[in-house]
């Protein structure tokens, strides 16, 4: 059994495939720094994550490939983070290597099927995200909203913020993950915090770190939000499936439900 051992960024993944076809040697394993090892394995390739290496591997996916959506699905499904993606996307880049001809989603090959479906979910949360985002307006004139996704969605909704509050400054934060983008009216950068204060645990912002008029607008939008539901025509298991209650505690208008 043939491992490669990497540093688990989606750099060193695309390095570990450049080294595979360089040594003609492809693993059986693809495990972490610091994982223990699986038995029997009969050698361990360190591969070392190498930028050159990695934009070589894509570049060549990007002339390979035709359609767009199948790199889609390569990203997509790495931010799923989900056990195993990293070695079910080798077998499916070789895959796209390999293929002779015009690849397309072959839904009768298992690994293709499983990016597939991983992809839709991924973009399907990236939507969630975007639909139920609920920014709150800061002292200091920031916005900022925070969640906890499924999946690791943040870099792919900055398209859509950038564009839909281009002249705002915002700060999204992803809770489970522990960082987020601060965008500043011209760019978006990831950011990171040593400290972790309240509203970074909670995703709400106390009263003291409101604008003045934070609170009396949240107000509006819960009363809006309860005047126009009828009654009548509640559907409680509807209205989870529609919005997911792992989300109520970062909506406004879910505030105390």
């Amino acid at each position: 059994m043939t491992i490669y051992r990497y540093d688990k960024s989606f750099e060193g993944l695309l390095t570990a495939i450049f080294y595979a076809y360089t040594r003609r040697q492809f693993p059986d394993r693809l495990v972490g720094c610091g994982e223990p090892l699986p038995l029997f394995a009969d050698e361990v390739f360190e591969v070392v994550s190498d930028a050159a290496h990695a934009d070589r591997v894509w570049k060549g996916l990007e002339r390979k490939v035709k359609q767009r959506e199948l790199l889609s699905a390569i990203t997509f499904a790495w931010l799923s983070e989900l056990p195993e993606v990293d070695m079910l996307l080798f077998r499916y880049i070789r895959k796209l290597f390999d293929f002779k001809g015009n690849f397309s989603f072959n839904l009768g090959d298992a690994d293709v099927l499983q990016v597939h479906k991983i992809w839709r979910k991924v973009s399907q949360e990236r939507l969630r995200v975007c639909q139920f985002l609920r920014f709150q307006k800061t002292a200091d004139g920031i916005y900022f909203a925070a969640l906890a996704p499924l999946y690791n969605v943040l870099p792919l909704t900055l398209p859509h913020l950038t564009d839909r509050f281009a002249d705002q400054s915002w700060l999204l934060y992803d809770l489970k993950r522990e960082y987020g983008y601060y965008y500043n009216g011209k760019e978006a950068e990831e950011v990171r915090f040593a400290d972790r204060p309240e509203h970074l645990r909670t995703g709400r912002l106390d009263a003291s770190q409101m604008d003045a008029d934070e609170a009396a607008f949240q107000q509006l939008w819960q009363t809006y939000f309860q005047a126009t539901a009828i009654r009548e025509r509640l559907n409680p298991r509807l209205h989870r499936q529609n919005m997911p209650a792992r989300f109520w505690p970062y909506l406004t208008e879910k505030y105390g439900k």
